[in-house]
């Protein structure tokens, strides 16, 4: 219970899903936040989250790694969506989406590690949440690739 992965193959050419990853403005419409400026490697990404009932949730990611049409990833406070609580003094988990061309498209790989490190108290939940929470985005990146070419 320390990682999660996922992997999907995506009709599309590795440059679109690479663009769907990258720039905050399509990551922000499937991920379904809003991010306030493009990603860069070593600050902090922010935002709000638009998905139905966690409006109130705050988007704050570390972009860790950005390396054209391989590898992006970022680091995070899994389900950091308690109103009220400081995760500050926690530590993240890390995301890393890896992208790979396959002969019809593109296989996505998403691994977020680390659980191992978030307090006991919120570990059992943050992985079922973000475990939940990787197999419907990886629905969502599919969906907007497909219906934006």
């Amino acid at each position: 219970m320390n990682r999660i992965e996922k992997t999907i193959e995506l009709k599309a050419p590795r440059s679109r899903v690479w663009l769907a990853l990258t720039d905050h403005q399509q990551f922000g419409q499937w991920f379904r936040v809003n991010i306030q400026a493009p990603f860069e490697v070593g600050q902090t990404s922010r935002g709000h989250m638009t998905y139905p009932g966690y409006e109130h949730v705050q988007w704050l990611a570390v972009i860790e790694a950005i390396e054209p049409e391989t590898r992006f990833a970022y680091s995070w406070h899994p389900y950091a969506a308690e109103p009220g609580y400081d995760y500050s003094q926690e530590e993240r988990t890390m995301v890393e989406f890896r992208l790979e061309e396959i002969a019809d498209g593109t296989r996505l790989h998403v691994v977020e590690s680390g659980f191992d490190k978030v307090p006991e108290a919120r570990r059992a939940e943050a992985f079922r949440r973000n475990e939940g929470g990787w197999s419907q985005q990886m629905q969502n990146i599919a969906e907007y690739v497909f219906a934006h070419p």
